[in-house]
This record gives structure tokens, C-alpha cells and sequence, in this order.
């Protein structure tokens, strides 16, 4: 009985060892010239359809035709880069006469008035415009005030006669000061207005008053936040801040003892965050806590300064909430390790090397902390003091003071959070005085910012602005040494506008410009990114105006282009990098050309690129105006809407024209005023002249030859932004219906790219077609892409691109007649599956192009995404195989989604999503506000809230670095094939280079598994983590910056006894709680 239950075993064996080798047998039966001979034929037939239907053929014969009347040139980039930078000199150069204008009025008009402290004034409050009461009477401080929607301030209701004003919620809007300071102020709205006539491409012109107020022209409708609070203070502006006052290193010493347990911790934080806010890039700083003993509030800063920005300045801000108070205060220590730090910055020629000052915020100090001074300040003084006494008690108010008086600073009483922002004000005031004095009228520029007014309107074409400002002072004699500063004037400066200077054209479909600050931080690039998706909102990234050039030009790893522009140097540098397209899925290997400059007058320095090959050649070519105009008029043509053909912008009658508008009337004579570029007309029309043909071309395709259905649109495109296109299926047919249209940024001529299909074909064999998988929002289409040359004198250059957008439908059906054996097919002595067919289950086919994304698939799910996510058994083995190629790219803007709760060890030391934490912060301190007018402190427990947030689970993006592949097929390897082992089974497959494409034909065998083998190869991005150490370093660690040429430090003049003890202006407390009540009822009921 055993040795029978073993002959069965035996047998059983046998039979699982025959069928698994059966199996292995038909696997091998996929016939590699069986495939080869499928590609080739569908290759014939893929270059028939888009040949015929797109007219490349055509266009290149026709460009072919007039390469005797053309010329080549090779654009000189030295010579670019200067006419560009002295272009874009010339226009920042108008805007900074604009702002001296505007300074020397509101001096001359505050030397001429006396204080008035009885003065009545009636003034357009921005806040109480055309708003009537349910009688129809007009507001206080309101009044009927024409708005009209205008073009060229982001079509927003503006009024262009008259400036207005705009009053934060914690300033009383009838104080006499703010009264005074608004009727000198009136003499500017002469200034706007011809300012603004002079200089038609002005945007927004403001005086920011030290006071509080801020007058804006034109003037406006402003609008509350949803809490009904006016919560901006042009004071807090940088484009202020920066005037106001000259680079500057800053101790913050926080006193953490246990007297000042509960509000008091509260307000000292506010204060804080109040003084950080107040700091810029070119400034430098740390926080310092202390008792009995000194504590860094970031260790790994310890002994140091740190450059302000964005970053560090909210990572102080988390930290700071993190503080506790315990212990006994002791000065000396903390006061010693200050002045330690900024002697020895400036012994070492680090930080700022300008003025330097230590903020000193307790609720007291009791020891004999002369001795400090003497051995560390005086006499010289060269570290001021400023000092911010915290709660009610007074008892140690001579001790505070005295400090700040005897160090050339400022002394202050904090004793409620409506307290906090005027008096932290009043160190800027203090450190102005050296250049007031002087009357030195440095010109200000500020980074990158976003302008929140149009964030929140449609216009973010104009996102990212720059600001120049100039400080306005007080020229009166009796009050010289004072040193008064009156506020800033300012205008916005659009950066998209700046960059239009540097036309698209000349750059080439790869090049590009782009803008740096002497920080080494981006203005303008083409790959920055300010946004970051989170859900179906848009919203800034945290850091978006701190992202250094070195993140973006990442392959400038020794950072010899950054390090030069920096220092304003102009030169050249060669760099091969790895580049990207198609929304960073598709690798590019460019070798670029970098010039660069420094722009005069300014902090900022101007790069240019371009690439080896088709970027640095160009041809030209001459048509008479009458014949360019008949062709230029086509139905089918347009033109690049972002480009500047013709500037329509200086003359207010010009603007109601579109682009191709101008160019023609300024053609035919009509408006010979216009300032248009010559260059780019004149190969406008020689480019509408040769590809005229196509129109009539396509037409008779549509007229005489039944289109095969699926073929939607045929287009081409030129260097001079020229767009033809014709659409093949009306409109109620095509599935591709967003293609080409306004909203396709993605395929047209934009300010920051040529279209993607353009860029594609431009790298690629000129009259090979390169097909890829388009999936917008699930509308998924196939597009082709070649382009067309000319060559003169031996040169050849890109003339164009051609192409054709077709329907999945239509490759499909052509591809499922090719890829199958005709049932006839001899299969005697064929063994495994015969006849073979791509609509079978035993196969699965699929197209893939050269950057491995599916263009066709039996599932239409996986078309558009990449192979190894599909099949990543097969897509491994290509890889091993060197088919296709792994590119490793870097995102250094990238956003990563953060989980965690925050705790009080909590020291993470990269930014978070601090939008969240501001956001909580000004809400709860408001609040605090609210409460403690009312006498409510008692309820406020600082201990109970911190419980609160220990347990509140936070999920937000924040700022990261990853790291992810791209993929590139490699030409050379024509075909593969081979057996992939999966446990049980033996995969199959075979690849076929699609001749004349860049495609291949995958066909493998359906019947074995290979997923728990091998696992997808996804794209997804995989963020780079660093240890602790390096962090530290990273952050600590200052790049190469170029410091502010003015600095003004010292006076001998300067009233140093004017030190503090009482306040200007006043706070409408009522108004402000009534505001927050609103707050609080709202937050306790959402």
C-alpha cells in the first residue's frame, strides 16, 4: 500500500513537471520576427496617417524653397545679456524717479505744516467708501468714490483721480497724529497722478506712514478679512521695514523665570514673533531664553547669527511656542553670551555688519548688570539695547529703562497684546535715526512677494511682484536730531513684466532668463514654483521667496554660477544638466550656455540661458509688409498672446488692443507710435508667408478626401510664436476639445515656455515623428510631433515645429488590424499559441514611448501612465537589459504632506506649514486681546491651552526635498526578448522598436503573474531625509550673499536721550475688541 501511495506521488510529480515545462514551451512561442514584422508595418502606416494629415512633407519643402533668401545667425549671448540688463535698467530706473518724486512731496509738505491738535479733516477711508447706512447717508469717513473696473491694474475697481487711505483695526482712524499726517499726506495724489502719466506702466504707488496709515493709489475699495478686521500694517511690509531702517543683527533675549508664568509668557511671545516679523534676508538673528542659566531656543544655533529669512524667522516662531517658564531670572549670563555673539560676528566680518542690537524682554531686572556694559559696550555703544518691560507692575520700570537709555536704545511698557505691534515699532524708529539725520534717501528693493490683493481676484498672471521704496523724513531744524522719520513711499513693481524685457524669441524653446537678488534668492525663473496644490486649493508655498538659485540650478553643484551673479560679476559659465519637461516626467540632457550681469542700481543680477543646438541658432528671413499682412489675417493664424510684439502698455489708447491688433495696425501705418519689436515682426511675417501653403493644404483635405475619423487637429508652430492650426472634427466630435485652446497653457507660446509639443520635437531627428499619451483631467488623445529645418551657409537651424492630435480610437483600430496572424496561418509546426493576436487573452500588447508611458493599451486605464507602474517585471528587465535608462532628478521646492503631534521636545528643524500655526496664533492672541480688555485675564491659562495643543493632531504640507526617476529609451537597442522567472511560471516577452517613432512594441504573455516577483516601479518622488547633524549645518550654514552697499550705523548727532517711556499713538480698544468679539463668537461656533 505505501510503495503505491509513493508511485502515485512519483507520478504526480512527473505530470507537474511535464505540464510546467509544457507551459514554459508555449511561453517561448511569442516569435520575435513575428512582432518585428507588426512594427513594421504599423510604423508605415502610423507615418502615412500623420505625414498626410499634419503636411510636414509640405512645410519642409516649402522652408526648403527659400533657404537661397535666408540667413543664420548664431545669437551672441554676451551681447544679449547686456541689451537685455540695460533694457531692464532702463525700466527700474523709471520707477525709482517715480519714488524720489514721490519722497521729496511728503517732505516738503510735512516742512511747511504745523502740528495741529485740533485739526478736523475729512478724508476717503478705503474701509468706508460708498458704503451708506439704511437711511442712504454715506458713512463717516466714506463718501460716494468713483471706481471703474481697469485693464491695467487686473481689470479691479480702481479710481484713478484719487488716492485713498486705509487704517488698521488697532489704530483710532480720528487720532490727531494719524489727522495730521493724512493732510500732509493729500499733497501726493498730484504726484500719483502725474507720475502715473509720465509713466503709464506704473502699477500700484503708496506712501506707508510710520504713524499706521497707508495711502494707496488708485484708490480702492478695501475689504476686511471674514472677521471684519483690517489686520494689514504697511509697517510690517519689508518694503518698509528694509527703507526704514539699514541691515541689522539682533539678539532676542527672552526672560523665561516663573514670574512671568501665564500672559505675561503670552505677550513675550507675541512680542517676539512681532520683532522676527520685522526682520528681513538681509538681516541676522537669534533667540535666546533664559533663567538662571542661558538656553539657545534652537541648539543648533548655538553661539551664532542666523540670516533672517522666511525660513528661519517661522522656524523661530514654532520654537518660541514651545517655551516654558521655570527658574529664577539672571541677566548677566544671558546679557555676556549676547554681546559675545555679536563681537564676534563682527570681529569675523559676519552677519550684517551694520547696526547690531540685543532685545531684552522681561517682567524685570533686579541685579547690578552695569558691570556688563562696561566690559562689553561702552563706551563706544556700538550694540544698542532695547528693552520691553512685560505686564502691569512697575516696580522695576527705572531698571528697564535705564538699560535701554545708557545703550543708545529704547525702552517700552508692554502691558496687554494691543500693546505689542506699536511699541516693537518703535526700534525701527530708533535705528533710522543715523540715516535720517543724514538724510541718506537709500533706495530699497525688495525680494519676491506675492501680492495677496490679486492672489485672492483672477489676475495671477501678475503673482509675484518686487517693491522699491525710499524712507520720507522730517527736514524741520528744531527736531534734526531726532532723526523722524515720516514713513516710505513705494511702488509695486510686476516681475512677469520685468521678464518680458528678455523676449521668448531670442532664448529659444529651451532657454530661458531669469532674476536673483544679492541673497542668491530667485525673483523671477521659470521653474519656480510659488504654489503648491493642497486638495482643490491653490495656496503659496511657506518659502516661496527664499528659494536660492542653487536649488533650482541644481546641477550647478559647485555653485560658480551662483556665487558669481551674487557678487554682481558678469561672465559666462557652460554647464551640462539634466532637465525635465511634461510636468517634470520626462528627462532632457541640455548643455546650457548661462550669462549673466548685474543690473546697476539695484541688488539684482540677470541670467540668461542658452542651450547648445537649436537654442543658439536662428534664421531670418525678409517678406515685403503687404504680403506678410495678407497671410498674417488667416483664420487659422494666431500669434503668442503672453509675448510682446508690440508694447501696448505706455499709451493708455493702446491698451484696448490685443497683440496681433497692434502688430497690424502698427503694419499698416495706423499707429505709428507704437513701440514694436522689429526683429520679431519682421520674422512674424516672413514665418506667416511660408507657412501659408498649409491653410490652403488642409482645407483641401477637408474638402477633397474623406478624413479618417479620429484625426482631430493639425498644427504647427514657429520661433516667432506664430500658432496654425485647423480642426478636422467640429467641435461637438473631437474629444480633445480643451487642445490648443486659451486654456491649454501646457501646447501654446506662454511668457515661461514654448509649447511642450514644440519643445519635444525640437530635440528629436528633424522629420521623425514622436508620438506621446496625453490624460487631461481623463480625456485622454495621442499628439505627433516633428520639426522642420532650414540650413544656409553651411548651418543648419530649427525652423518650427509640426504636428497632429488624434483620437485613441484611431490608433487602436489601426494597430489591432496589424498586430494579429491571419486565421489561415500555418500552425502545424508552431508550437504554443498560433495564431498569435494582440486581442487575445493569451498576449498583452502595449505601445510605449521613449520616456516608457503607455500610448496604447487593452485597458485604457493604463494608457498615459508609466510602463514599470503596469508591468514592472518587464520594465525591470528592460532596465537590466539597457533599453531604457534611469535618470535621477531633483526637486528642491518640493511640498510633502506632515503628519505628526507637536509636543513641547518637539525641535523639528525643517519649516512647517506655518500658515496653519500663524493663522492659530493670530487668532488666539486676538482673542487674548479681547479678554483681557474685558478683565478677563483669569480664564487665560497658558499651561491649559499648550495641553490643548499638545493633543490637536496637525496634517499639513511643508517645505522638502525628494528625489525621483525619470526614464529614456535608448535608440540603439532596437529589440529584446526573454524569459522572466515567477515562481511557478516563465514570463515571456518581446520588444520592437517602432521604426521611424519613438516607440516600441511591448508583447508579453497574459498568463503568468509576475506581481509578487516584482513589484511597480512608480515615479512618485521619495523625499530626501537627513539626519539631525545635517540639518544643523544646513540651516547654520550662510552661502555666499552680497551685503547692502549703505549702512548707516552711527550719528554724532543723534538725540540718544530721547529713549522711550510713553506712547504716540493711541489705540482704539473698543473698536478693536468689537472686531474680535465678532472673531471669537465666529471661531466658537465653526
Amino acid at each position: 500500500m505505501e510503495s503505491r501511495a509513493r508511485g502515485v506521488r512519483r507520478l504526480l510529480a512527473l505530470l507537474g513537471f511535464l505540464s510546467l515545462w509544457l507551459a514554459a514551451q508555449a511561453q517561448m512561442k511569442i516569435p520575435p520576427e513575428t512582432v518585428q514584422q507588426w512594427a513594421n508595418v504599423f510604423s508605415v502606416q502610423l507615418r502615412e496617417v500623420t505625414v498626410k494629415y499634419s503636411g510636414s512633407l509640405l512645410l519642409q519643402k516649402k522652408l526648403k524653397d527659400v533657404e537661397p533668401i535666408i540667413k543664420i545667425v548664431e545669437i551672441d549671448g554676451k551681447d544679449l545679456v547686456k541689451d537685455y540688463s540695460d533694457e531692464i535698467e532702463r525700466m527700474l530706473g523709471s520707477k525709482m524717479k517715480s519714488v524720489k518724486r514721490l519722497a521729496e512731496s511728503a517732505e516738503d509738505a510735512d516742512l511747511y505744516h504745523d502740528f495741529n491738535s485740533t485739526l478736523e479733516f475729512d478724508y476717503y477711508n478705503s474701509m468706508m467708501i460708498n458704503t451708506v447706512d439704511e437711511d442712504g447717508n454715506y458713512a463717516d469717513l466714506g463718501g460716494e468714490f468713483p471706481l471703474e473696473e481697469n485693464e491695467h491694474f487686473n481689470n479691479l475697481p480702481v479710481n484713478t483721480q484719487q488716492s485713498d487711505i486705509q487704517v488698521p483695526t488697532n489704530v483710532y482712524n480720528k487720532d490727531p497724529v494719524i489727522l495730521n499726517a493724512i493732510y500732509n499726506s493729500e499733497a501726493l495724489n498730484d504726484v500719483f497722478i502725474s507720475n502715473f502719466q509720465k509713466d503709464p506702466t506704473l502699477t500700484w504707488q503708496f506712501f506707508g506712514s510710520s504713524a499706521g496709515f497707508f495711502r494707496i493709489y488708485p484708490g480702492i475699495k478695501w475689504t476686511p478679512d471674514a472677521n471684519g478686521v483690517a489686520a494689514f500694517d504697511c509697517r510690517n511690509r519689508n518694503w518698509y521695514i528694509q527703507a526704514a531702517t539699514s541691515p541689522k543683527d539682533i539678539i532676542i533675549m527672552v526672560d523665561i523665570s516663573g514670574s512671568m508664568k501665564g500672559l505675561k509668557m503670552t505677550i513675550a511671545k507675541h512680542t517676539i514673533n512681532t520683532i522676527l516679523d520685522t526682520l528681513g534676508e538681509n538681516d541676522f538673528v537669534n533667540v535666546i531664553a533664559y533663567t538662571d542659566y542661558v538656553r539657545y531656543v534652537e541648539p543648533c544655533f548655538k553661539g551664532t547669527l542666523v540670516q533672517a529669512d522666511l525660513d528661519n524667522r517661522e522656524h523661530f516662531k514654532l520654537l518660541v511656542e514651545e517655551i516654558h517658564v521655570k527658574g529664577e531670572a539672571k541677566i548677566n549670563k544671558a546679557m555676556k553670551e549676547a554681546f559675545k555673539i555679536l563681537n564676534e560676528a563682527r570681529a569675523n566680518g559676519q552677519g550684517s555688519m551694520c547696526n547690531q542690537a540685543i532685545m531684552l524682554i522681561t517682567d524685570g531686572a533686579m541685579e547690578d548688570f552695569e558691570a556688563v556694559f562696561e566690559e562689553y559696550n561702552w563706551p563706544d555703544r556700538r550694540v544698542r539695547v532695547f528693552t520691553y518691560l512685560i505686564g502691569r507692575e512697575m516696580t522695576f520700570a527705572q531698571n528697564t529703562k535705564w538699560i535701554a537709555c545708557n545703550n543708545k536704545g529704547y525702552y517700552t511698557h508692554i502691558s496687554t497684546l494691543a500693546d505689542v505691534q506699536e511699541n516693537v515699532m518703535e526700534y525701527l524708529h530708533v535705528l533710522s535715526r543715523p540715516m535720517v539725520i543724514n538724510h541718506n534717501h537709500d533706495i530699497i528693493w525688495t525680494e519676491a512677494y506675492m501680492d495677496s490683493v490679486l492672489f485672492n481676484t483672477k489676475a495671477q498672471s501678475l503673482l509675484l511682484m518686487t517693491s522699491v521704496s525710499m524712507p520720507v523724513f522730517s527736514k524741520k531744524k528744531e527736531t534734526l536730531s531726532h532723526g523722524i522719520l515720516l514713513g516710505v513711499v513705494g511702488t509695486d513693481v510686476p516681475l512677469q513684466e520685468v521678464m518680458k524685457l528678455a523676449p521668448r524669441y531670442m532664448l529659444g524653446p529651451h532657454g530661458y532668463a531669469f532674476l536673483i537678488t544679492n541673497n542668491g534668492y530667485i525673483l523671477a525663473h521659470p521653474d519656480l514654483r510659488p504654489l503648491y496644490k493642497d486638495g482643490k486649493k491653490l495656496k503659496p508655498k511657506p518659502n516661496y521667496n527664499s528659494v536660492d538659485l542653487a536649488e533650482v540650478e541644481w546641477e550647478d553643484k559647485d555653485e560658480q554660477l551662483r556665487t558669481a551673479m551674487v557678487r554682481g560679476d558678469t561672465g559666462s559659465l557652460t554647464l551640462s544638466t539634466r532637465s525635465s519637461m511634461d510636468k517634470a516626467r520626462r528627462p532632457l540632457f541640455l548643455v546650457n550656455n548661462y550669462f549673466y550681469t548685474n543690473i546697476d542700481d539695484t541688488p539684482f543680477s540677470f541670467g540668461m540661458v542658452l542651450t547648445q543646438g537649436p537654442g543658439s541658432l536662428m534664421f531670418m528671413g525678409n517678406v515685403s509688409v503687404e504680403e506678410g499682412l495678407h497671410d498674417l489675417t488667416s483664420p487659422d493664424l494666431f500669434i503668442a498672446t503672453d509675448w510682446t510684439y508690440c508694447e501696448t502698455d505706455i499709451d493708455p489708447d493702446h491698451r484696448k488692443y490685443t497683440q496681433i491688433q497692434a502688430a497690424i495696425r502698427y503694419l499698416l501705418g495706423k499707429e505709428p507710435d507704437l513701440e514694436c519689436d522689429e526683429v520679431l515682426l519682421s520674422q512674424l511675417l516672413f514665418d506667416a508667408v511660408v507657412t501659408a501653403p498649409l491653410e490652403a493644404y488642409w482645407n483641401a483635405l477637408m474638402l477633397s478626401d474623406r478624413v479618417e475619423p479620429g484625426i482631430e487637429t493639425a498644427f504647427l508652430g514657429t520661433r516667432s510664436g506664430l500658432l496654425r492650426l485647423t480642426r478636422y472634427a467640429g467641435i461637438e466630435n473631437r474629444v480633445a476639445k480643451r487642445f490648443l485652446t486659451p486654456g491649454d497653457k501646457d501646447n501654446l507660446f506662454t511668457i515661461d515656455h514654448f509649447p511642450l509639443w514644440y519643445r519635444m520635437a525640437v530635440e528629436n531627428t528633424p522629420g521623425r515623428f514622436l508620438y506621446y499619451p496625453i490624460n487631461d483631467k481623463g480625456v485622454k488623445y495621442i499628439v505627433a510631433t516633428t520639426s522642420v529645418i532650414v540650413s544656409s551657409a553651411g548651418k543648419t537651424a530649427v525652423a518650427g515645429a509640426i504636428g497632429l492630435q488624434m483620437t485613441l480610437d484611431l490608433l487602436e483600430k489601426r494597430f489591432w488590424a496589424i498586430a494579429k496572424q491571419p486565421p489561415d496561418t500555418d500552425c502545424s509546426n508552431i508550437e504554443g499559441v498560433c495564431p498569435l493576436s494582440c486581442e487575445s487573452s493569451d498576449l498583452n500588447c502595449f505601445l510605449v514611448d521613449s520616456n516608457g508611458f503607455v500610448l496604447l493599451s487593452k485597458d485604457r486605464d493604463e494608457i498615459g501612465r508609466f510602463f514599470g507602474e503596469v508591468d514592472g517585471s518587464v520594465m525591470a528587465s528592460l532596465l537590466k537589459m539597457g533599453m531604457y535608462k534611469k535618470v535621477s532628478l531633483f526637486d528642491y521646492q518640493a511640498m510633502c504632506k506632515n503628519s505628526h503631534h507637536h509636543h513641547s521636545g518637539a525641535r523639528p528643524l525643517l519649516s512647517p506649514f506655518y500658515g496653519i500655526v500663524a493663522l492659530m496664533r493670530w487668532f488666539f492672541s486676538n482673542a487674548l486681546m479681547f479678554l483681557l480688555d474685558f478683565n478677563f485675564c483669569g480664564l487665560w491659562h497658558s499651561d491649559y491651552f499648550a495641553e490643548a495643543h499638545k493633543q490637536k493632531k496637525q496634517e499639513a504640507y511643508i517645505p522638502c526635498e525628494t528625489g525621483y526617476p525619470g526614464y529614456m529609451y535608448d535608440s540603439s537597442v532596437k529589440e529584446a526578448n526573454s524569459l522572466i522567472k515567477c515562481g511557478r511560471c516563465q514570463k515571456m516577452f518581446v520588444v520592437q522598436q517602432i521604426p521611424d517613432s519613438n516607440l516600441v512594441l511591448v508583447v508579453t504573455q497574459a498568463d503568468c503573474d509576475c506581481s509578487r516577483q516584482y513589484g511597480p516601479i512608480p515615479l512618485q518622488p521619495k523625499e530626501i531625509e537627513h539626519n539631525a547633524t545635517v540639518k544643523c549645518n544646513r540651516m547654520k550654514s550662510q552661502k555666499v550673499r552680497r551685503r547692502p552697499q549703505s549702512c548707516h550705523a552711527y550719528h554724532p548727532k543723534e538725540n540718544a536721550k530721547d529713549c522711550g517711556g510713553a506712547n504716540n499713538i493711541s489705540v482704539s480698544l473698543s473698536l478693536f475688541s468689537a472686531a474680535l468679539l465678532v472673531s471669537l463668537a465666529r471661531h466658537h461656533w465653526t
